[in-house]
């Protein structure tokens, strides 16, 4: 089996080139779920990025101690800070108190990325040390500001989810140029709506004089002011728009991610294409009230969008070829004649490094009501796996490891290579995919329900080693059971596709042989219609016979 997945690795795997770390959030309130969960997602998107679990216990430290930050995306130290005396146990990106950050980059005014070189915090360490150090999404709100201003901001312009087991808030910053800090605002989401951001900010006019629901910097519209960025009336301050420009590419490709959710539970919001076509400036509103209540399953499936079903479908422009792929490598603009064009950027893209759906369960103990249902690679190919957030074990096949060093046992490697398959040849071989990978989350689903119970009798009585032992022994058990399942199937759709041809096989999926006990000769799939039209068109008489 090594050989052969091996050399499927050289026949299926294809390069592209470097894009900008690009992610998607999806958020969902209490009231606004089938369940009443606070749900928020989160697929991290760079062309680099290795797809793992990490995991930081539960401490006490010692008083004066320090704790070093490191840039998330480089690994390059920035300095220390106090450390707190206790901080919770974090699995991904939850911790033990059910509070859940998600975050996506924009970028905003170039001028304001720090100039000083001082600056020490940056957008993953912000995350990381709120979960370590908060247990609700208005103190991790507080926190992450107090610590950009008193140590400085290291990023570009970020947002932020930050979902509790009762609430959930969007956080947009970015950083001041030579200036120590950063200008945000923080906006509560209301209970029975949805929300999400990718790469764009999205918070605009809001009532600043509502402090339950609304947040911000001191000088949130005073430097926006003083750079020349806003100079309206307080009241029509819009943090969107003055921190960063938006046009139709930033709308089509960012903007777009998050209409194609809305759409699916709030169909009035069709009216927003016209935004996100760069057709009109009337802009999506931050949240909406969806139609009807989204389900777990269903936040999983958001997360696998390609815009099927509106203009922008992935799977039927000429893009997709003549099995229908709705993946266009890198880069996502080119130029023709000297115009300029782009390719669709979806939820659901080949470059994400792992992903995750958040559930903050409020009738459930904490160590049980936290859930991080993880996912490696692409969401569309990708089983969502759930990991309580009292969990204090990695999974062998999530552990840390790097993009360019392969292993049979790495969950990221497995799916890279049944998802990479599928780019070639989408249309026959998503079916196959779909049969496992439904299968996987399905059980899982549907085991949550006796799982919190057993798990929730442990925490009530007090008994936390069995719970400890409960939790790591089933996230262990599950990213087994996905990656061995995920490893098989690639090597099922390497021998079911060779060749270009479509080997015969019965319902069940097995392979059929004839009465002497040998493989039957396979079909031959050829390609759609739209192919041969377009050969036609291209080549005229070139390829006739008659």
């Amino acid at each position: 089996m090594k050989k052969l997945i091996i050399g499927m690795i050289i026949a299926t795997i294809t390069g592209a080139t470097a894009d900008a770390i690009a992610c998607t959030n999806l958020i969902a309130g209490k009231k606004a779920t089938a369940d009443g969960s606070v749900m928020v997602t989160y697929a991290a998107d760079s062309h680099n990025l290795y797809g793992m679990l990490t995991h930081t216990p539960a401490a006490t430290h010692p008083k004066g101690s320090m704790r070093k930050v490191v840039e998330w995306d480089t690994g390059k130290p920035l300095g220390e800070i106090p450390q707190q005396e206790k901080t919770y146990n974090v699995v991904g990106n939850i911790n033990e108190h059910q509070l859940a950050i998600g975050e996506s980059t924009w970028g905003g005014h170039k001028e304001l990325v720090d100039t000083t070189g001082q600056s020490i915090i940056d957008y993953g360490s912000l995350m990381q040390i709120a979960l370590e150090r908060c247990k609700t999404a208005e103190e991790a709100v507080d926190l992450m500001g107090e610590l950009v201003n008193k140590y400085g901001y290291a990023s570009s312009g970020e947002s932020f989810s930050i979902a509790d087991k009762n609430s959930v808030w969007v956080m947009e910053m970015i950083g001041k140029g030579a200036e120590k800090g950063a200008v945000w605002i923080a906006v509560r989401i209301p209970d029975d709506a949805i929300s999400g951001h990718a790469n764009e900010p999205r918070i605009r006019k809001v009532n600043m004089k509502d402090k339950r629901n609304v947040k911000f910097s001191k000088d949130v519209i005073s430097f926006a002011r003083k750079r020349g960025y806003f100079n309206g009336k307080d009241e029509d301050f819009s943090f969107a728009d003055a921190y960063e420009v938006h046009d139709a590419s930033t709308r089509r490709g960012c903007d777009a991610r998050v209409w194609s959710y809305f759409r699916r539970f709030a169909p009035s919001t069709d009216k927003y294409y016209d935004w996100c076509a760069g057709k009109s400036d009337e802009p999506m509103p931050l949240y909406v009230v969806p139609d009807k209540k989204v389900s777990l399953k269903e936040m999983q499936w958001s997360m696998r969008d390609h815009f099927e079903g509106t203009p922008f479908d992935m799977t039927q422009d000429v893009g997709a070829g003549p099995n229908h792929v709705p993946y266009r490598w890198r880069p996502m603009d080119y130029t023709v004649d000297e115009k300029n064009y782009c390719m669709e950027r979806a939820i659901a893209t080949q470059q994400t490094g792992w992903s995750f759906v958040s559930q903050s369960r409020d009738w459930l103990p904490d160590p049980v009501g936290g859930i991080l249902w993880f996912g490696t690679d692409d969401t569309n190919t990708s089983v969502y796996m759930p990991f309580y957030c009292g969990m204090t074990e990695i999974p062998n096949e999530l552990k840390p490891g790097d993009i360019n060093t392969f292993s049979l046992d790495s969950n990221f490697w497995m799916t890279n290579i049944v998802a990479n398959q599928a780019y070639n040849r989408y249309d026959l071989m998503i079916d196959d995919i779909r049969k496992i990978q439904n299968g996987l989350e399905d059980s899982y689903r549907e085991s949550r329900v006796a799982k919190d119970k057993e798990l929730s009798d442990a925490v009530n009585t007090g008994d936390m080693v069995k719970y400890t032992n409960l939790v790591n022994t089933e996230g262990s058990s599950i990213a087994k059971e996905a990656t061995d399942a995920y490893r098989n199937l690639a090597v099922y759709l390497f021998v079911k596709f060779m060749d270009g041809n479509m080997k015969k096989t019965d319902k069940n999926g097995n392979f059929i042989k004839s009465e002497y006990g040998l493989p039957i000769y396979p079909s031959f799939p050829g390609y759609d219609k739209k192919y041969y039209d377009n050969i036609v068109k291209e080549t005229g008489d070139h390829f006739r016979v008659e």
